[in-house]
């Protein structure tokens, strides 16, 4: 096998697939980087065993030549190790060459690297996706979703199923729902042309935070293809792979309110900025608590007390007030995260009593849903 690469194009494929290699991965070929040469160009695939990413570099792109194939093959190589090398060459022409024993060369200017390669026909083959169980989204709005949810996963193992966020296609359209058991974000999407079936899938937090770092802010389609074990996101020159997670996710429809006793109306990015100045003085403590009072028809006070510290008042002007009086205690992280989720906008904020869960959404798009458990106080 010997080829030569544009380095900046090249460090542009690892950049994405290095996403998928960790160093912890109990398979020791998946330390690796699988590299694959053919007369159309180079193929590199990073895994492990949860995510897998493929991308491809084409012989040319916009009538430049980025791969020069001299001999097509495949070899593996310590990924870390070569990611580091190809960062540091000195010029922007590679020359990688493999001969017997999988003896890897590398030059580039003067200089001139050898590594130990491992047989490609070791490494994991990708996972079979058939394509009648099919949606596309434009990447922009995918990641908006992801960034619109994933924040309200589980960090913790005890419920592994709540580490994901599930995504559910009915009724022509999807709904992307995340808790963890303390709060809630849902979103949901129109779809233009639906799957064959109805589909109910979870995937993992991390697996679409780590999509999230791929995608562009594009409107450019992204083909999702889901089975019953995986499930793989391609964009034009990204073949991103993730295992599904197992187990019943719970059915959180009971938990979203269907009336309220108080409403309010409020500029999100004050009530933001409120937040984050009260929460100054929660963060001491452990639970980072702020409180929400409404005072009359014009204002809410948001307060934090700590008692070692000191205490915090601040009033905010609010649009409207409907229904009864109220006095709220919450998580300030999560009460910002939730209105981070909604940027900035004018939100609606739905209470059903001091001590029941409450929602927040744009008063322009119910497509965004945050829901908060508050935090008991005496």
């Amino acid at each position: 096998m010997k080829f030569s690469i544009m380095r900046d194009r090249l460090l542009d494929g690892l950049n994405d697939v290095m996403k998928a290699v960790s160093s912890k991965t109990t398979i020791p070929i998946l330390t690796g980087i699988k590299i694959d040469i053919s007369s159309e160009g180079m193929t590199l695939t990073g895994s492990d065993a949860d995510i897998t990413i493929q991308t491809f570099i084409p012989v040319e792109e916009d009538g430049k030549e980025i791969v020069q194939v001299k001999e097509p093959g495949s070899i593996v190589l310590q990924a870390r190790m070569f990611n580091e090398i190809i960062r540091k060459l000195p010029t922007n022409e590679v020359v990688v060459e493999v001969s017997e024993q999988l003896q890897t060369r590398i030059q580039s200017g003067k200089s001139d690297f050898h590594l130990i390669g491992s047989d490609a026909s070791e490494y994991p083959l990708l996972p079979d996706i058939s394509a009648d169980r099919q949606i596309t989204l434009p990447a922009d709005l995918l990641k908006t979703i992801i960034r619109e949810t994933v924040f309200a996963v589980s960090t913790t193992e005890s419920r592994p199923v709540l580490t994901g966020v599930k995504w559910e296609i009915k009724d022509n359209s999807l709904v992307c729902i995340a808790t963890d058991s303390h709060r809630l974000a849902q979103r949901k999407v129109t779809l233009e042309q639906l799957p064959s079936e109805e589909m109910n899938v979870v995937i993992p937090g991390k697996s679409l935070t780590e999509l999230s770092k791929i995608l562009s802010d594009s409107p450019h389609p992204v083909d999702i293809f889901m089975t019953n074990q995986q499930v793989l996101f391609k964009t034009p020159d990204v073949l991103f792979f993730s295992r599904l997670l197992e187990g019943n996710y719970p059915d959180t429809s009971r938990l979203i309110p269907e009336e309220s006793s108080t409403i309010v109306t409020i500029n999100g990015k004050a009530l933001l900025q409120g937040i984050d100045r009260a929460s100054l003085l929660a963060r001491e403590d452990r639970n980072n608590v702020v409180r929400f009072s409404t005072i009359d028809s014009g204002t809410v006070e948001i307060s934090s007390n700590s008692p070692e510290i000191g205490k915090v008042e601040e009033e905010i002007q609010i649009d409207s007030f409907e229904g009864e009086e109220l006095k709220i205690s919450f998580s300030a992280k999560y009460m910002m995260d939730a209105l981070k989720a909604i940027d900035g906008q004018e939100v609606v904020i739905q209470f059903t009593g001091a001590m029941r869960p409450f929602t927040i959404r744009s008063i322009h798009d119910d497509a965004i849903l945050q829901l908060i458990l508050p935090v008991r106080t005496y």
